[in-house]
């Protein structure tokens, strides 16, 4: 009994000394930074000076007195609303595509994952170039149809779309947890449906959809939280500008100009913890709804329907 004992303690000392370093990391690198950034919200810091506390004003300036925080915002969720939905579809329909066994279809799969290895800043630049309104790629090609060159990078409606477009270039993460849950259906449904006389598409939105939607539901909120927090596209294909007429700034863009370069780090960190209730408040939202599109194999099997 007393051996039994020792093991288990042991096995517990050891269970702490390897859980320890992630408990640290949050204690010190998440949750002390989110204390922090609460405190000085309620604060008027510069990063230089005195913290001094001024209650609820940051937070009431932001809702009553910032025009740049609305556009902003509603800059982030065009761009949300746009990237997320379309990666999901793109993401669902390429991986289809890409789960048929054919010759030379593993180099496909290498090729649309290639631009998530490639540094976001990196590929910021190649768009830049390819966007650019005199030598760019885009608007030579529409020279050869007669279509004059066009403003992608200073066009405050166009330069919406470069963003979402690299958004959507990037998207191969996504793909690949689509194509290995398509992989992971069972083969005999498919086989039965094709018995019963079903074709590929009535198969893939009967079959393939359902059984994959909790992966699709994942890469939902992962989207959505990304595109809520995208900075570095805008930062670096406007040069930190943001023009025109702040067309390309984000929520996070506006939180970087006020933190580090108007040093009202006080406003700065209030404007953070409204990005964050708002992307809580989204979540929530989508979690709640979840039970309409998402499909459990186990919640069938419990209460025999969906």
């Amino acid at each position: 009994m007393g051996s039994k004992m020792k093991a288990a303690q042991r096995e517990a000392i050891w269970f702490y000394i390897f859980v320890s370093p992630w408990v640290l990391g949050f204690l010190f690198f998440s949750l002390g930074p989110m204390i922090a950034s609460l405190f000085y919200s309620l604060t008027d810091w510069n990063m230089f000076g005195e913290a001094n506390f001024v209650g609820f004003k940051n937070y009431i300036k932001i809702f009553t007195a910032d025009k740049n925080f609305y556009k902003s915002l509603l800059n982030t969720f065009f761009y949300a609303g746009l990237t997320v939905p379309l990666s999901l579809i793109i993401s669902l329909l390429l991986a289809f595509l890409l789960s048929y066994k054919i010759r030379g279809m593993k180099i496909f799969r290498t090729i649309y994952y290639l631009p998530v290895l490639v540094p976001l800043t990196a590929v910021a630049f190649v768009f830049f170039w390819i966007f650019n309104t005199q030598i760019g790629l885009v608007n030579q090609f529409l020279g050869l149809f007669g279509i004059k060159p066009l403003s992608w990078l200073y066009d405050e409606n166009l330069i919406k779309y470069v963003i979402v477009f690299m958004g959507l270039w990037q998207g191969g993460g996504s793909l690949v947890l689509v194509l290995a849950a398509i992989n992971g259906v069972p083969k005999a449904l498919y086989e039965s449906a094709s018995l019963d006389g079903a074709g590929i598409w009535k198969q893939f939105w009967k079959i393939t959809v359902p059984l994959i939607s909790p992966v699709l539901f994942f890469n939902l909120i992962t989207g959505l939280i990304g595109s809520l927090q995208v900075f570095t596209q805008s930062y670096v294909l406007t040069d930190g500008y943001y023009k025109p007429n702040n067309a390309a700034m984000m929520i996070s863009n506006y939180l970087y100009l006020k933190g580090f370069s108007d040093l009202e780090m006080g406003y700065a960190c209030a404007l953070g913890w409204v990005i964050f209730v708002i992307i809580i408040i989204l979540s929530a939202i989508v979690f709640r709804s979840s039970a309409m599109f998402v499909f459990y194999e186990g919640e069938v099997k419990k209460n025999g329907k969906r």
